[in-house]
């Protein structure tokens, strides 16, 4: 397989930067100044400009302010840094907000918020659609031609909802046109019936409303599927001028990782770049490290997945802590390299910051930073940014390589959504498909197995097993392409809750799972059993031929389920009514397989069902060798090039052995490596031949 072209147009390195708010700063030339020095000291070679800086651009209606900007450009481009310029539209100066108030966003509650905060535009007012397209024009007019720019970020972490009047109205146009303009239509889909809330009219609907309705499930996730699409083309408005102007310099936003109010499976084709920001809680108490990484490296995964395995950005992490979590714990030494690593191992093709510098006041004054208000660079966080900036440098032939897998997880966003308002006896505070779809992940990232994510609507025919936890909702077509895919020899992994409702939540009828699947997955589920935690049961293991031995801890949900003639039964329940009924079936189907798990089981039940499926399919790690605990294998390759990355994300030294008779060099050190090496706490090698 060839190399990606790099995600800087003509200069095939890494990205190394971040976060950069000299608007903040202008009042002190030395320290913009100084900025510049510190830059190359750390290696960073990009810089992310203009977020929120639309007061400085812009201090009064009409007023311009480009001078600072100007200089910016021609400082950073006459020392080597390129730069990722954003559009300012994430925050509003007052002005703004004092003048045209339809731009503020009203609450769920009906509450037209305050002139303040972020991310809380109307997606709707046509007024602030107009100044975002005015001021960017005017962005690519000015820099669509310097030779730092390269890439446009559009706003910042898109998030949130409005539902002023003007939000309502567009939602029942939305609604008109999924629903061909037919009331009765939307009436029978989203069930009015129950309650007698059945509507006469479009005019009649309101957004979701805990003061309002909140209990019809078809108008929830109908909602969220407007705001999603909003978003969209309030992004599409953002973009327009920027491709006018200058339309070969890529665009991109970030995401944050599973952000639960927007489909980002969707934003994928009008970005022409993906990236996301990166925030996970080392060191905790509640998870081993290397759990935090397994979870992490699912994200990552994710990402590199929505271009089909073309690299993605780190457009943020930390080099140190963050300010808003309940516990704001330093990164140990050795973590931020190992972190920044993972992400290059992963598929991105960057490691970037939030923040570049430290602000002197409000909110994120103590967020993490390269340069703190010390301002120095003989601090633990810089000299940990400046060890990456060095690793990336000799690093660069990694950048627009890829990862190429045979095994993935499904998530989607839709799905999830269904499942958060699923009432039929689920824990009401956490469902558990983020989690059931992570332990999924972890089984094979601790095996060194390279992983896609998808979502209901991806192609499956790439794979040779693919993981489908939970699949709640069925969207049309879903049901047939996964018979397919297993026909073909794949083997399809479902668990329980698979297939009860339609795209608009409204269950199937015939039974579960429904839509076709039942004769899939060879048997039909009667009811679902959500239990105590003192309300132990176990999974006891049949004569099989996938390893698993004995018996196996069950979780909080346990379906009863009838297998049809012919599905072979691998495990069944040990105790209570429906002892001796299947926990784990097999269906053959075509040249493939499907198994079915119908209970929540620990983590050691998906580890042993994994590696008997990955002797069943012959998916191997990109090195055939031992991984201990905690450490990590990671394939990176293109154009004839591969890279290994082995990561220790364990409190303790570890000792792998290569496989035999291979000699490998270690792109940091230069050494040549073979048989066993030693990875101290929180190590990485990158490996070549």
């Amino acid at each position: 397989m060839e190399k990606f072209a790099p995600l800087i147009p003509g200069n095939p390195c890494l990205i190394h930067g971040g976060d950069y708010n000299p608007d903040q700063w202008l009042g002190y030339p030395d320290i913009l100044k100084e900025d510049v020095r510190l830059m190359k000291v750390a290696g960073v070679n990009s810089a992310t400009v203009a977020i929120f800086a639309w007061a400085a651009l812009e201090p009064r209606e009409g007023e311009y302010h480009f001078e600072w900007l100007d200089k910016v450009f021609d400082r950073l481009w006459k020392n080597g840094i390129h730069i990722i310029l954003s559009t300012p539209s994430g925050a509003r100066p007052a002005w703004m907000d004092e003048k045209y108030p339809e731009i503020n966003r009203v609450d769920e509650k009906r509450v037209r918020h305050l002139h303040g905060g972020r991310q809380n535009h109307c997606l709707t007012s046509p007024i602030y659609r107009q100044k975002v397209r005015e001021i960017n024009r005017m962005l690519a007019e000015r820099y669509g031609k310097h030779p730092a720019l390269m890439m446009w970020h559009i706003s910042n972490e898109y998030s949130g909802e409005c539902h002023c009047p003007l939000c309502q109205e567009a939602f029942r146009n939305w609604l008109r046109n999924k629903y061909d303009n037919d009331i009765e239509k939307l009436n029978h889909e989203w069930w009015t019936y129950f309650w007698s809330h059945r509507f006469t009219s479009f005019d009649q609907i309101e957004s979701p409303s805990p003061i309002g309705e909140g209990g019809i499930h078809g108008m929830n996730l109908d909602w969220k599927r407007f705001v999603t699409d909003q978003t969209l083309d309030f992004m599409r408005n953002e973009i327009a001028p920027l491709k006018e102007v200058c339309p070969d310099i890529p665009v991109t936003s970030n995401y944050m990782g599973f952000y639960n109010g927007l489909n980002y499976w969707k934003m994928v084709d009008i970005l022409d770049r993906v990236c996301w920001d990166n925030y996970p809680g080392w060191h905790n108490p509640h998870e081993k490290t290397w759990e935090t990484a397994a979870d992490v490296a699912f994200v990552h995964d994710m990402n590199r997945s929505f271009k089909a395995g073309k690299p993605f950005l780190m457009m943020e992490s930390t080099p140190s802590k963050v300010n808003w979590g309940d516990v704001n714990k330093v990164k140990r030494p050795g973590m931020h390299l190992l972190a920044s690593m993972q992400a290059i191992a992963h598929g991105s093709d960057s490691v970037q910051y939030f923040q570049w510098r430290k602000g002197r006041g409000a909110s994120e004054k103590f967020h993490g930073a390269v340069v703190d208000h010390y301002g120095r660079e003989d601090t633990m966080e810089f000299q940990g940014v400046a060890s990456v900036g060095k690793l990336l440098q000799k690093l660069s032939g990694v950048a627009g390589t890829t990862t190429s897998a045979q095994a993935a997880v499904l998530y989607d966003w839709e799905n999830r959504w269904a499942i958060d308002d699923f009432q039929g006896g689920h824990n009401h505070r956490d469902r558990g498909y983020v989690n059931t779809c992570r332990a999924h992940y972890r089984a094979l990232w601790k095996r060194g197995i390279p992983t896609d994510i998808v979502s209901e609507d991806s192609d499956f025919s790439g794979y040779k097993l693919l993981i489908a936890p939970m699949l709640y909702m069925l969207r049309p077509g879903v049901a047939k392409r996964l018979r397919e895919f297993a026909e073909q020899g794949g083997r399809l992994v479902l668990t329980y809750l698979t297939g009860y409702v339609n795209e608009n939540d409204l269950c199937f009828l015939g039974g579960f799972p429904g839509d076709g699947m039942m004769e899939t997955v060879g048997l039909r589920t009667e009811e679902l059993d959500a239990v105590y935690p003192e309300d132990e049961n176990s999974a006891v293991v049949k004569e099989n031929d996938l390893g698993l031995q004995g018996t196996y801890a069950l979780g909080d949900v346990r379906e009863i389920v009838h297998p049809a003639e012919g599905t072979e039964v691998l495990a069944v329940y040990e105790k209570d009514f429906y002892a001796g009924m299947p926990v784990l079936t097999r269906n053959q189907v075509g040249s493939g397989a499907v198994y079915y798990i119908a209970a929540r089981t620990g983590q050691d039940f998906i580890d042993d069902l994994t590696d008997g499926l990955l002797k069943e399919t012959g998916l191997t790690a990109p090195l055939e060798m031992e991984l201990p605990e905690g450490v990590s294998l990671t394939m990176r390759e293109g154009s004839g090039e591969k890279y290994y990355f082995l990561m220790n994300f364990s409190e303790n030294t570890k000792v792998v052995t290569l496989p035999q008779g291979m000699k490998f060099r270690d792109i940091d050190s230069d050494e040549l490596l073979e048989g066993q090496v030693e990875l101290q706490k929180y190590a990485v090698k990158v490996l070549t031949f």
